[in-house]
């Protein structure tokens, strides 16, 4: 088994119960700036701030090269109701020789605790397993984000490793859990949990 290429022909446009996922564009570049802008949501990702539209803008740029390489992909979130782009979820980092993809996800604030995350996963997950032939989804944590964790444990992902002082941001080095997901792990399921 191999990640199938065939999933970048044509960026995969997805849909669950209440939301939407569909490729970003720069229309989106104003909703990024407000999530990835919002102290709360940044304050695990161990990540640069965009200060401006135009550091939004070069993000998109970013999502929509690693797509056109086969590196990564990334889908807008969109809540059907309100039609409101409310975070995103992505798989980069592949390792294609073990057909293992990180994962790496946001969502803005003002939809934290409607379960809107784990719909996102409940889909995207599958996709990742189903679609990308994915045999292990890893997600790279920081200590302290602990609702992170928690979703993470809720949706089947263990705990893989804890890497001391392996990543070097603002001037010092954290520490980063790794947890994983197995394609056996949920292959029975009907639903993530």
């Amino acid at each position: 088994m191999k990640i199938n290429d065939a999933v970048f022909d044509n960026f995969p446009i997805l849909e669950s119960e209440r939301l939407i996922f569909r490729a970003y564009t720069k229309e989106d570049a104003r909703a990024i700036l407000q999530i990835r802008s919002d102290k709360r949501v940044m304050k695990y990702m161990d990540s640069i701030t965009p200060k401006t539209i135009t550091d939004s803008e070069k993000k998109i740029v970013e999502i929509q090269k690693a797509f056109d390489e086969q590196k990564g992909i990334t889908w807008a979130i969109v809540e059907k109701k309100s039609n409101t782009l409310i975070g995103d979820f992505g798989f980069w980092r592949f390792d294609k020789i073990n057909n293992r993809g990180e994962i790496g996800y946001v969502l803005s604030p003002s939809f934290w605790a409607f379960g809107f995350m784990k719909e996102t996963m409940n889909t995207l997950i599958r996709f990742g397993f189903n679609e990308l032939n994915l045999h292990s989804i890893e997600a790279n944590v920081n200590t302290e984000n602990e609702n992170s964790k928690q979703l993470l444990l809720r949706v089947g992902f263990k705990l893989e490793a804890h890497f001391r002082e392996n990543y070097f941001f603002e001037g010092k080095y954290l520490d980063s859990l790794i947890y994983s997901l197995l394609q056996s792990d949920i292959a029975n399921q009907k639903t993530i949990n």
